[in-house]
């Protein structure tokens, strides 16, 4: 069996404001350390890796001998978005963010989208998702209209109830929008977002797609698969970077569900990179400022540390990092601009190495394909010399 790696990003997971996180308004985010002051926050075994070791954290001493390498890492994009987050760690760097629509798309994108899928749309607003169909829902089932809306972050959303839009049609319009979205209307994803139930007992269900624009030059996976090695994506990792650079892509249906299909996946991998994307803490209680929710999650996926650790041979390295924040205690229900945490562990990792303040997340996809004998991507510094023991 060939060399491995593991990366794990546990989606959101933010560790303190950027320098020019005023400029997003986003003074004082701090997702993990904000968390710990309003709940008592239990996460042990992040805290043996060196969890608490990366910033000051309220419940999470820092560890006196840590396990691993620890250090944050400075988002060099503009942007504060998944999209852009994932991209940074694999390679590229942004000059400019994606675009965002906080009055709406303009009528030329939206007249486009009506004529090509024979369907006047509903909303073009940002809004909250869960909030939104509550509001449109009802007019939607009337007239057959899909909800269209946005956010903070670039994104194209199109809502219908599967009952009314059948899941094929809907992902067909989105499509369509990736199709009309390109050059200077360029976001990040277009996203289905299908729906159940009746008004006021509306559902999201897990039939959600996205479609990512593609990334503009070879990123880490690519690397690593022109090298006959296995990239395995998890969870929205295959939607992230349109399938670019992928062996296999695996769908998840949660965290829990995640974590199961990674260690499946490691199973089965000889030499190459499992790369897991865990969303439940932004999909589901960043984005909802459920403080409580985003917690038992952290400990949740702490629970199931010891468990993946096991799973590593000698050869392995295990990473485990966000890709932006998104604070449950702040106001509003955006992403937040803040370091990220980076934890490196494996038989070959010198226990303890403060790898300090990275300027880019693109450190971790040179220490990866370094790491893989796969090159180096455009962007990064590998981290190896710092973090390795010498035979």
């Amino acid at each position: 069996m060939g060399k491995r790696v593991m990366l794990i990003v546990l989606d959101s997971v933010g560790v303190g404001a950027l320098p020019d996180a005023h400029l997003y308004g986003d003074e004082g985010s701090n997702t993990l350390g904000n968390i710990a002051r309003r709940v008592k926050l239990a996460l042990p075994n992040l805290g043996k890796l060196g969890l608490g070791n990366i910033v000051p954290i309220e419940g999470i001493a820092p560890a006196a001998a840590p396990l691993g390498a620890f250090g944050k890492m400075a988002e060099l994009s503009p942007g504060k978005d998944t999209t852009t987050g994932h991209w940074e760690m694999a390679g590229i760097v942004l000059e400019k963010p994606f675009p965002i629509y906080p009055e709406g798309f303009p009528e030329e994108i939206i007249n486009a989208f009506e004529e090509r899928t024979g369907r006047k749309v509903l909303g073009n607003k940002p809004a909250s998702g869960t909030v939104i169909i509550e509001e449109l829902g009802a007019e939607h089932l009337a007239t057959g209209k899909p909800i269209v809306y946005t956010s903070a972050d670039s994104v194209f959303q199109i809502a219908a109830h599967e009952e009314v839009i059948p899941l094929e049609e809907l992902y067909e319009m989105c499509r369509v929008a990736r199709e009309i979205l390109q050059g200077e209307h360029a976001v990040g994803r277009v996203i289905a977002r299908p729906f159940v139930g009746t008004p006021g007992k509306f559902q999201r269900t897990a039939n959600r797609h996205d479609y990512s624009i593609e990334p503009p030059s070879p990123t880490m996976l690519e690397l690593i698969k022109d090298r006959g090695l296995e990239v395995v994506g998890i969870g929205k990792i295959g939607d992230i970077y349109s399938g670019k650079g992928l062996t296999k892509s695996v769908p998840t249906k949660g965290n829990a569900d995640g974590i199961d299909r990674t260690l499946a996946a490691w199973q089965s991998v000889k030499a190459g990179l499992v790369f897991t994307n865990l969303v439940d803490y932004d999909m589901k209680y960043g984005h909802r400022n459920d403080v409580a929710g985003y917690a038992a999650a952290l400990e949740e996926f702490d629970g199931r540390l010891p468990e993946i650790m096991g799973q590593l041979n000698e050869e392995d390295l295990l990473i485990i990092t966000a890709d932006h924040g998104c604070d449950p205690t702040m106001p509003g229900t955006d992403h937040t601009r803040e370091y990220v945490p980076l934890l490196i562990y494996g038989a070959k990792v010198k226990a303890g190495t403060n790898m300090g303040i990275r300027k880019t997340f693109a450190d971790v996809g040179a220490t990866v394909t370094g790491y893989l004998g796969a090159g180096a991507p455009p962007n990064g510094t590998c981290m190896l010399p710092e973090i390795i023991t010498t035979d």
